[in-house]
């Protein structure tokens, strides 16, 4: 198997009969509560702190969400691994970093259990990741 050599014959089994931000959505959701479930069990279950209990949820999800992204979600894409993965992990470190401080915002200025705060700093991260991953790490 060779990773830089798109594959223009492949055809998306159902990407066709959805839009690329349905997709996005439904790949984006399932990654976000792999990440919330895997943070909230290692917050609650292993008494990490909540800054640990992230990492670990981001580290369950990227692969989630990379696999889902490149094979659905722009699965129409040419872009190969060589280029999307680096660029797509780039936004995902991104997206974390700000998910890492509205985190720490949240639960240090507005207060609140961590599992509702997680949720929102979850929801408002997955916009801006949407438009990179089309625009940038999955361009042709």
């Amino acid at each position: 198997m060779c990773f830089d050599v798109p594959n223009p014959d492949q055809k998306p089994i159902v990407a066709d009969r959805f839009s690329p931000e349905a997709r996005f959505l439904v790949v984006g959701g399932a990654a976000a509560a792999v990440h919330y479930g895997i943070s909230v069990a290692a917050y609650e279950a292993l008494t990490l702190t909540p800054w640990l209990a992230n990492v670990l949820g981001f580290c369950t999800a990227f692969p989630v969400s990379y696999a889902g992204h490149r094979n659905w979600s722009f699965a129409a894409t040419r872009a190969t691994h060589l280029r999307a993965a680096p660029r797509f992990f780039a936004i995902s470190l991104g997206a974390f970093g700000a998910n890492q401080f509205l985190l720490e915002l949240g639960l240090r200025w507005v207060g609140g259990p961590f599992w509702i705060v997680l949720a929102v700093v979850l929801a408002v991260v997955a916009a801006s990741t949407y438009f990179l991953a089309r625009f940038w790490a999955f361009s042709n």
